[in-house]
């Protein structure tokens, strides 16, 4: 909602009418049916809850007059309970609309958490744990779980992952990939994904993209060790490759495996540069000059070492190929 002055009437679904008013702060003198989680604060609005000023997160829609405790004492509409209002007619189009637009966000001070990511792009925020002080990984792993149900982090080490085991038990370390999650049991996984890696010692690279795509509902097939050295080893594989929706090469030293895999595939190929390398491999900058400069058409390259990208990207290929 915007920092407006003066009044404005506002109409949300399960929320009666309420007035925004310009006191000595910008508040919401609230109807009873208007409810919000305390404890957090929006861009500084706050809230009149039973005549007493509390800060107020995002409006809680909620049809009766008491807000339901749900894990952290807050209950968000669901876009699936949002469509289904609209589907019956108790709520407008171009309510549930302006409803989708918001872009609310969780101001932590030393981290804004996006929860509005996954309804605007179909996937949640993902932790990025390297270099994050304890407790600001800590309180940033258990709000998107909670807001979730599941939380991905990468780049994580072992003494992240101790920490985080003491008050979260179930969640799952990937030494070899540094992947830190909680993942939802019985997912559905959907389409094909191709992992494909030069040599073994690309593997950490490659299951940080493979994994990736699993966390976010794609069918994963792994094939390892296939590099140019011993291209036949490629091609015993290549039906399982071909049928895929995407493919991911994954290659240090000279980086030549995507520009090999381009021409033998119709679907789009994602390169992912590793600083698997010799000296003059730079670290990755030879296999990324590599995959850049490639003839084969259909190759999109990502940063050095940067799996997790490629299986994004490669999920958002494959999500599109399930719907044809």
């Amino acid at each position: 909602m915007k920092n407006i002055h003066g009044k404005q009437r506002i109409v949300e679904s399960g929320i009666r009418d309420a007035q925004l008013l310009r006191q000595d702060k910008m508040c919401f003198k609230a109807m009873e049916a208007i409810f919000v989680p305390e404890g957090t604060e929006l861009h500084g609005f706050f809230c009149l809850k039973n005549e007493t000023m509390v800060p107020a997160g995002r409006l809680s829609m909620s049809a009766g007059p008491e807000l339901d405790a749900e894990k952290d004492g807050r209950e968000m509409m669901e876009t699936k309970e949002l469509l289904q209002k609209i589907k019956e007619g108790s709520l407008s189009v171009e309510e549930g609309e302006k409803l989708l637009r918001r872009q609310p966000f969780e101001d932590m001070g030393y981290a804004k958490i996006d929860t509005h990511r996954k309804i605007r792009s179909g996937f949640a925020e993902v932790i990025f744990c390297s270099g994050k002080a304890d407790e600001h990984l800590m309180s940033i792993y258990e709000r998107i779980y909670r807001e979730e149900g599941e939380v991905f982090g990468t780049r994580a080490s072992g003494e992240q992952y101790e920490m985080i085991k003491k008050s979260f038990p179930e969640t799952i370390y990937d030494p070899i990939s540094r992947i830190i999650k909680i993942e939802k049991e019985g997912k559905k996984k959907i389409g094909n994904i191709a992992v494909c890696t030069a040599g073994t010692a690309d593997i950490a690279v490659a299951e940080e993209a493979a994994q990736t795509a699993e966390f976010f509902g794609s069918k994963v097939s792994r094939i390892y060790d296939v590099g140019v050295s011993g291209i036949h080893r490629l091609l015993a594989r290549l039906d399982v490759i071909q049928e895929a929706n995407c493919v991911i090469a994954v290659a240090g030293m000279e980086g030549a495996l995507a520009s090999v895999l381009g021409g033998l595939v119709d679907k789009p190929v994602i390169a992912v540069p590793t600083s698997v390398g010799y000296g003059a491999s730079m670290h990755g900058l030879a296999a990324l000059l590599t995959m850049i400069n490639s003839c084969a058409n259909g190759i999109s390259v990502v940063n050095i070492d940067n799996g997790y990208g490629a299986g994004y990207i490669a999920t958002q290929i494959n999500r599109l190929g399930c719907r044809e």
